[in-house]
């Protein structure tokens, strides 16, 4: 609840029981193996069952440096994990969720050429179709192609190529089908300074016609239908083809349009969200702890945050008490099933018959 250890220690010794700080760190650091484990397979279930996740991420500092948080999320589930890189090799090392390997399958190699990896590496890598990349030495040997062994070590475990990632645009969350979140992109014309008046009414015009076209693409995501799909996609080229009295907006909105797929990938998937403000909501719960109290000292304490946090935005989201998961789970009462069970049942349910 975002309350630093001391205060916990001041708040336990008003109401008179004695005990220190360092018990309180080891009552809440200790012991929670299982927890831990439980957190582990949320994201390895949740991407097993889900059609799209949305991604963001945002600064923790951990011993004294700079480093990141990484959400991972939809509707039934939140997984954290804090890194000190924020790199596409980070993200992918991620999505393994443990045990992180390296396959140079089809998949790796399509996404090397789609990535224009030199001919002659890619001539090589070829040699090496379906092998295994299990050993570091093996992997450093090839460190062009790490992106896309690692894209390949999660096919070969079963991820879906057809998992739609929702994002702000950051590139490295720019993976197999890739979609971007309409207020981030709003947002950049949003930010825009008109120089006077005339831009500024060119500016809000411009505004107007995205969130419209972005209202009917709800309406459209509530009951899709293909046969408007052409009008929306003339509606989008439209807006982001204009030229304006404004000469920044008319780059911004040429920078906008070549994303066209990206944005517009909702009409092939309407199953996706349109924005990652679930993401946005969920992470900025490190934001806060970050002002409060800078950072995590051990790596013990780095995995405590991650964990517990996952845990009890994932209860949020299942509408369980966290409270009470808590209890459930160390008086072992076994009432409340494994969180990834609950998922996995719901993504059946969502599914239908």
């Amino acid at each position: 609840c975002h309350v630093t250890q001391p205060l916990l220690h001041e708040q336990l010794r008003e109401w008179g029981i004695d005990i220190s700080v360092g018990q309180i760190n080891a009552l809440l650091s200790g012991a929670n193996a299982g927890f831990f484990a439980e957190k582990d397979q949320l994201l390895v279930t949740s991407l097993e069952v889900s059609r799209h996740i949305t991604v963001d991420d945002s600064g923790a500092r951990h011993r004294g440096h700079n480093g990141y948080v990484t959400q991972i999320g939809n509707d039934w589930f939140a997984w954290f994990a804090s890194t000190g890189s924020k790199s596409r090799i980070n993200f992918l090392q991620l999505l393994h969720a443990g045990h992180i390997t390296y396959s140079l399958n089809e998949h790796a190699l399509s996404y090397l050429r789609e990535e224009r990896l030199p001919k002659e590496p890619l001539r090589r890598l070829q040699a090496h179709t379906h092998a295994t990349i299990a050993e570091v030495t093996c992997r450093e040997a090839h460190l062009d192609a790490t992106e896309g062994a690692l894209l390949g070590g999660l096919i070969d475990k079963g991820f879906s190529p057809d998992l739609v990632i929702v994002s702000d645009g950051a590139g490295q969350f720019a993976i197999l089908l890739h979609a971007l979140c309409w207020v981030h992109a709003e947002r950049l014309v949003h930010k825009l300074i008109p120089l006077n008046e005339r831009h500024r009414q060119d500016q809000e015009r411009v505004r107007s016609e995205i969130w419209d076209l972005y209202a009917d693409l709800k309406a459209y995501q509530r009951d899709p239908d293909p046969t408007l799909a052409p009008a929306l996609e003339a509606r989008y080229d439209a807006i982001f083809t204009q030229r304006t009295s404004f000469a920044t907006l008319n780059q911004l909105l040429k920078r906008l349009h070549a994303h066209k797929q990206k944005l517009l990938l909702v009409l092939k998937r309407p199953d996706i969200v349109l924005h990652t403000n679930g993401s946005e909501g969920d992470i900025r719960g490190h934001v806060k702890w970050r002002k409060i109290s800078g950072g995590t000292r051990s790596d013990l304490g780095k995995r405590c945050r991650d964990g517990f946090a996952s845990l009890k935005k994932t209860c949020r989201k299942l509408g369980i008490s966290f409270w009470n998961y808590l209890g459930d789970r160390i008086e072992q009462h076994g009432q409340i099933p494994p969180l990834p069970d609950i998922i996995r049942e719901r993504a059946a349910a969502a599914r239908g018959p």
